[in-house]
């Protein structure tokens, strides 16, 4: 049966009341391709674009997208996140972004992971779009995820 359907076959919040609390992390991953012009425009103004700091404002912004997760994802538990780190690294005509989040509870992070990064990845394309709209979102997944059941190292498993 799947956690988040009831015997009535009805959506509902998992009950993680009897499950006993652990330090939870997970890391989450997103590339944002974006045409090779674009990326020498944003390389040579220091990646500023009229909307500001691209970077800057992504990386704030995959914080916040991963705070506000359980008002985005229906059933997804309110969390006291301890720990949300966004890093956003150029690698060629990419921006990879990596959202780690942690905290002390009953369930998992991933999906706040998940949530940070796609934030990042989806502002740092509204940021770019003026520049072109063929700015392409890729490969938002799960990296690792620990202190819960089983922790699940994906990086070393998924391409």
């Amino acid at each position: 049966m799947l956690s988040h359907v009831g015997p009535d076959n009805q959506p509902r919040m998992v009950d993680v009341g009897a499950k006993p609390a652990t330090q939870r992390v997970a890391r989450a991953q997103a590339r944002v391709r974006l045409p090779a012009a674009v990326a020498a425009q944003l390389r040579a103004a220091g990646h500023m674009t009229p909307k500001g700091p691209v970077l800057t404002t992504a990386n704030l912004a995959g914080v916040m997208g991963a705070k506000a997760t359980p008002q985005l994802i229906p059933l997804c538990h309110p969390l006291m996140l301890q720990r949300c780190q966004v890093d956003l690294s150029v690698d060629g005509d990419e921006i990879v972004i990596v959202c780690e989040v942690a905290c002390h509870g009953s369930t998992g992070v991933e999906m706040e992971a998940l949530t940070g990064a796609s934030v990042a990845a989806l502002t740092v394309y509204d940021m770019c779009k003026a520049m072109s709209h063929d700015i392409v979102i890729s490969e938002v997944r799960l990296l690792h995820k620990s202190g819960g059941k089983r922790d699940v190292d994906v990086a070393a498993v998924a391409p």
